[in-house]
């Protein structure tokens, strides 16, 4: 199964191609977009890689990948931000084609919105209703209170909080790295109130 077009009342979201790297270089050289990822914007050349690897982590699992959104009906309409559901991966997540990982990336403007929260619901909804994952999983930083808002406004708990070690630390890290999930009988619970 490809990853399927998206709608929402008021976002488009499209599945992640090669002729979106111009919108994901404008979303990642924004520093305050990448404050609690990497504490600076994101080169080109950064983004074009990391761009790489989400197209081939996209190809893992049928239906999972990245999506652009748009605010309206069309690509031509403006452009959001990159809305993420890959599998999970990465050293502290588990290895399992049953669990992916949400995530959600905006432009600055449309910060405080409830858009992310918006595209996370439908996000959630292909992943269960869909693609057939028993558990989605979100993690961020421990100070990263917009973040943990969105994933508590589409139902996800709290899971822990763990100590990763950086080499470069950003401001905050030393209150860790917090992970909340949702699972599949947590979304057929909500769905039925």
């Amino acid at each position: 199964m490809p990853q399927p077009i998206l709608r929402t009342k008021r976002l488009l979201l499209v599945p992640l191609e090669d002729r979106h790297l111009g919108l994901q270089v404008e979303l990642d050289s924004d520093p305050e977009v990448q404050r609690y990822l990497g504490g600076q914007a994101l080169t080109r050349d950064e983004v074009a890689e990391s761009h790489a690897r989400r197209l081939e982590l996209a190809g893992k699992v049928d239906g999972l990948g990245y999506w652009m959104a748009f605010r309206g009906q069309s690509e031509d309409d403006e452009f959001v931000g990159l809305m993420m559901l890959p599998p999970a991966h990465g050293p502290d997540q588990p290895d399992d084609p049953a669990v992916c990982d949400l995530g959600y990336r905006l432009v600055r403007r449309f910060w405080r919105q409830g858009l992310a929260s918006e595209a996370s619901r439908e996000l959630l909804r292909h992943a269960f209703d869909t693609v057939g994952q028993q558990r989605v999983i979100a993690q961020t930083m421990a100070v990263n209170a917009g973040s943990r808002g969105v994933m508590e406004a589409v139902g996800m708990r709290y899971v822990r909080t763990y100590y990763p070690v950086f080499e470069d630390p950003l401001p905050g890290t030393e209150q860790g790295e917090v992970e909340y999930e949702i699972t599949r009988e947590m979304w057929l619970r909500q769905a039925a109130v």
